[in-house]
């Protein structure tokens, strides 16, 4: 069946929890959303704010302390949150592609040998957790010619650790201390797991979607064969490209009705598709992602689309919009934009401003 550029927009909102926020506790949530970039404290916080019926900072702060989530790097070798049991469905998986980053980027350390870095790694962090230039300052002490840099983003990419609270808490500020997977859970990752799961997993949350699609959100190569041996279904997309779907996957009319949503940067509906029109047109998309660094603007959707940026300065919310915005959407806009501000800035008074296009 040949998709509509809408059909996959509406379909993309409803299985990322955007069309109505649902009535799920936190880590079923993000399980379902096979994990939320969390690079920075607050994207995951906006999130879910975002896709669940009266969601509360402190639920995902208790979720990140209580060891439910964990943070760590996955998906495109970035830190992500995640529960503890989704990483043995994902981390084996996307070890290989982070150990091809690593080597890429740091030759030296297979002079050493990855094995070595491991098993270092494990005995530095074995007393609890450390800050990663502690890490690479111990490993370093026995490769005295290798960089504390280079040592310390090997531990990191070969061995399964997780971010420690309070680093990702809400309100907190704290040197970032990491610490083993096995000794901050309680049990280590399998070395190895199939392919197929996980997937699966991207497809129920980011489908209908083209192999090239899961290599963008994954930074993973070689699927194919993986995809292959899915029972899946095809479908395409406007120009014809192929689309994989699981079998029991939902499709949502074009046009069922979408509200505003305001999206924190890293947001999953942005970066999970090598073809991000369902959901940014393409001359939106280069201004966007027109930021160093990787740093990316905060957004807001209007009919499914992001139409501009926005930043909370204080208890002011100023909204840049990419496109013209209707008074009935701006109305919209300004009524979710001051519930975020009695979230973002509870104790002062609040402002809407939009900018003119």
């Amino acid at each position: 069946m040949k998709l509509s550029l809408r059909t996959l927009n509406r379909t993309l909102l409803a299985r990322q929890l955007l069309l109505a926020r649902q009535e799920l506790a936190v880590s079923p949530a993000v399980s379902h959303l096979v994990g939320l970039q969390a690079q920075t404290t607050g994207p995951p916080y906006l999130a879910l704010w975002s896709r669940l019926h009266g969601f509360r900072f402190d639920d995902l702060s208790d979720a990140i302390t209580s060891r439910a989530l964990v943070r760590m790097t996955l998906m495109r070798g970035t830190l992500h949150l995640a529960p503890a049991a989704d990483c043995a469905v994902l981390r084996p998986v996307l070890q290989p592609m982070l150990t091809k980053a690593l080597l890429t980027l740091h030759p030296g350390l297979a002079a050493i040998g990855i094995e070595k870095v491991v098993a270092a790694a494990k005995d530095v962090l074995a007393d609890g957790p450390l800050p990663l230039t502690d890490i690479g300052a111990r490993l370093r002490e026995r490769w005295p010619d290798e960089s504390e840099r280079s040592l310390y983003f090997g531990a990191q990419l070969l061995t399964p650790m997780v971010r420690v609270p309070p680093s990702g808490i809400w309100g907190r500020s704290a040197t970032s201390a990491n610490a083993s997977f096995a000794q901050w859970i309680g049990e280590d990752l399998p070395e190895t797991a199939p392919a197929g799961p996980m997937i699966e997993r991207y497809l129920r949350a980011f489908g209908p979607a083209s192999a090239a699609d899961v290599a963008a959100w994954s930074r993973l190569t070689g699927l194919r064969p993986h995809i292959n041996a899915l029972d899946l279904v095809r479908h395409q997309d406007p120009n014809g490209r192929e689309l994989l779907d699981v079998p029991d996957g939902e499709l949502t009319d074009e046009d069922v009705p979408t509200p505003v949503r305001y999206l924190g940067v890293y947001d999953n509906v942005l970066l999970s598709h090598a073809d991000r029109t369902r959901v940014i047109a393409e001359e939106h998309r280069k201004v966007w992602g027109a930021g160093k660094n990787g740093v990316f603007p905060q957004t807001f959707l209007v009919d499914g689309f992001v139409r501009g940026t926005w930043v909370a300065e204080g208890g002011t919310l100023v909204l840049t919009p990419y496109a013209n915005v209707s008074k009935k959407d701006v109305a919209a806009l300004k009524r979710e934009g001051m519930a975020l501000l009695k979230v973002l800035a509870p104790d002062e008074p609040h402002t809407f401003t939009m900018r003119p296009l």
